[in-house]
């Protein structure tokens, strides 16, 4: 795995003083166990994410293998995917919007729409997710589990993910789950480390993460 762009002990160190809700969490799951991918191929990584949108872990985790099957030595890469079908993608359970928007990643990965890995790496939060928006089937979600599980970005909170929103209702006892506007709220406090913040969230929530 790749190195975090932050200190494990400093980021959860000041989630432990800044929040006490927080301190009581990460007193009873442990330290941080965020795994940041090693430096993998942007269409191997953003296709991982079209698939596990709005899935169950074990439900993705299955469709995403036997899509990788569909590889040389079952690793996904763009050129070899441009040369599929529709057909050919959702035999292997994509929904027909999941395998258009592999195919767009794909073309978009090849003609320059996308910046390359080590040039997403150079930009700000922001500018990555306007430039992974360009995709069809890639939104602000999409983008956002790129920067924290591939890009090892500190400071990002899901505030759409189901998982963010349970676990902030957990860790702040509220009677009802939080809209994104009140996740943003409530999380604020807990910036720059509200990446690692999340990643409390979702194992409050018992949220299967990306692989």
């Amino acid at each position: 795995m790749s190195r975090l762009r932050y200190n494990r002990r400093q980021a959860v160190d000041f989630l432990r003083c800044q929040c006490r809700h927080l301190d009581t969490v990460i007193e009873a799951y442990g330290p941080l166990k965020l795994k940041v991918a090693r430096d993998t191929d942007l269409f191997n990584a953003l296709s991982a994410a079209i698939i596990y949108q709005q899935l169950s872990g074990k439900a993705a985790a299955t469709i995403h293998g036997r899509f990788c099957q569909l590889f040389r030595k079952d690793v996904p890469e763009a050129a070899q995917a441009c040369g599929f079908s529709i057909e050919q993608l959702r035999n292997v359970g994509l929904s027909r919007n999941k395998a258009l928007a592999v195919l767009d990643l794909a073309e978009k990965s090849l003609d320059g729409t996308l910046k390359p890995r080590h040039g997403m790496a150079r930009l700000g939060d922001e500018e990555v997710i306007e430039n992974l928006c360009a995709v069809r089937g890639i939104g602000p979600w999409t983008a956002q589990m790129f920067l924290i599980f591939d890009l090892g970005r500190p400071d990002v909170m899901p505030a759409t993910d189901l998982g963010v929103q349970k676990g902030v209702q957990a860790v702040y006892a509220l009677p009802d789950l939080p809209a994104p506007a009140e996740v943003l709220e409530r999380t604020s406090h807990l910036a720059p480390f509200r990446s690692v913040a999340s990643w409390y969230f979702w194992k409050v929530a018992d949220t299967p993460l990306l692989p």
